[in-house]
């Protein structure tokens, strides 16, 4: 049988050989969630649902009529609507509630022949950076099970690194695919704001939410990005640009020198842990050695990014979340007495704190004393740093810096301190700010043996040349 934890490309291949099967590669991830359940990763496994699907796509294959994405394993993030299956965000407040369609991305996948194996934890409405924030409770790392897995898609991450599924799809906000990537030692994508639709994915932060995907491979997270990324007449917001073939791409150019540059600011950052900083020391010499040119530049605005972010998301997260109410569907509180009291009670019982928190935070930036002070500067300083980050692009191809300040933390070490917990997005939450693609990539092991990430960013659509220079990255950490 194929090594389970080989490149979609490679398990293709197996399949038309007949030596091995999607039913055989569906029995095994099942396996694995099964034993390792502790974790709490999955909220559902849709188990007789994907193993008929994979033998209805065995049928296919035989007959030479199946999908791009055939038999390829991919859990949810317990945002995306999929129909007739349970849809919670992870909170108490959505308790019961079914989807009534299909999110674009996951008829997209369907539609290409994917297997989606289960619904995957994550912290409440996607916010958080830990995965502690869950109505279901923490999600624990399956490299260190002492340690968070990020988030908020750290679920999603744990069952790529953990071999529970071969793709997970999870939404970056401020870095929610990202930072749980680095974390677990997985790669993580945020691609260009308005890539993917958006249409079926639960809304935390309209102007910052996208789409992202895990693997342990560029390779599979581009030829899934080419299946669901373009146009589609249910966002508004998407992309109308052709998309092109990314796992086509990645093969081309892989010998061109680029011109890179990092953050003097990231790299003298005080809170940046020395393990990662000598990381990013070493990759950059490492690219220097290999003819690329990389500089030091000057971004003073980078500070500014993390307030910038926490302003508008909170501002857009009180706005979205209005509409859970207890009135329509999802949680209800009992303990009412006219319809004043069901809003207040419902929402006090049916949020967590950490989103209550997000909500009155918002609620207050948006409020008419304070409106200009916080929200309108936000909005401009936003502009200036999407500005000065569309202007690196134009001498450098590039940008690399740390996805995260530290490596995994140990499960309730933030919980208490908000500031602590939000400053794990640091670097991160630059890219959802300017809007541009992102992408973390593992680059090595700190002092306990704990991932740590490297984050490339790119000028918008992009993703062809991101997934290239990655892999020469990824290159060097499998020659190192």
């Amino acid at each position: 049988m194929l090594k389970t934890n080989s490149r979609y490309s490679e398990f293709r291949q197996a399949l038309h050989q007949n030596k091995t099967s999607c039913l055989e590669r569906v029995q095994h991830h099942l396996s694995v969630i099964k034993e390792k359940s502790h974790l709490n990763v999955f909220l559902s496994v849709y188990e007789s649902e994907a193993l008929k699907k994979a033998a209805e796509i065995d049928l296919k294959i035989q007959k030479g009529t199946a999908g791009k994405l055939a038999g390829l394993v991919i859990g949810l993030k317990d945002v995306f609507s999929h129909k007739d299956h349970s849809l919670q965000a992870s909170s108490k407040i959505l308790n019961g509630f079914v989807a009534q369609y299909n999110a674009t991305i996951v008829e997209r996948l369907l539609n290409a022949d994917a297997i989606i194996i289960g619904r995957q934890n994550c912290d409440e409405f996607a916010m958080g950076s830990s995965n502690e924030n869950s109505a279901f409770g923490a999600t624990l790392n399956s490299i260190d099970e002492s340690r968070v897995p990020g988030g908020s898609s750290g679920a999603s991450a744990v069952a790529v690194a953990a071999d529970m599924c071969q793709v997970s799809v999870g939404s970056d906000t401020g870095g929610s695919v990202r930072q749980p990537a680095a974390f677990c030692g997985v790669v993580g994508l945020k691609p260009t704001y308005s890539r993917i639709s958006r249409h079926g994915l639960i809304a935390y932060g309209s102007s910052f939410d996208c789409v992202g995907l895990f693997s342990k491979y560029i390779e599979d997270i581009a030829l899934v990005l080419e299946v669901i990324a373009g146009r589609d007449e249910m966002d508004s917001t998407v992309s109308q640009r052709e998309v092109p073939s990314y796992s086509k791409d990645l093969s081309e150019n892989i010998s061109q020198k680029y011109k890179v540059a990092y953050l003097n600011e990231a790299m003298q950052s005080d809170v940046l842990q020395p393990a990662i900083k000598k990381t990013l020391q070493n990759k950059v010499e490492q690219l220097k050695a290999d003819g690329h040119t990389v500089d030091g530049i000057d971004f003073p605005l980078l500070e500014y990014a993390l307030p910038t972010y926490y302003i508008l998301a909170t501002a857009e997260a009180s706005s979205n979340l209005s509409r859970y109410d207890g009135i329509r569907y999802g949680y209800r509180s009992d303990n009412t007495k006219d319809l004043e009291s069901l809003y207040k009670r419902t929402r006090a019982e049916g949020f967590g704190k950490e989103v209550q928190r997000r909500i009155l935070l918002g609620t207050f930036v948006l409020s008419a004393s304070y409106y200009d002070a916080y929200y309108t500067k936000a909005q401009k300083v936003r502009h200036l740093i999407r500005k000065q980050t569309k202007e690196i692009f134009e001498q450098y191809d590039f940008i690399i810096m740390p996805t995260t300040p530290t490596t995994a933390f140990k499960i309730g070490e933030n919980i208490k301190d908000p500031i602590a917990m939000y400053l794990a997005d640091l670097f991160s939450v630059h890219a959802n700010v300017a809007g541009v693609p992102a992408l973390s990539v593992p680059c090595g092991l700190d002092g306990e043996g704990l991932p740590i990430g490297l984050q490339v960013v790119a000028n918008d659509f992009d993703e062809s040349r991101l997934f290239q220079f990655s892999k020469v990255l990824m290159n060097f950490e499998y020659s190192s």
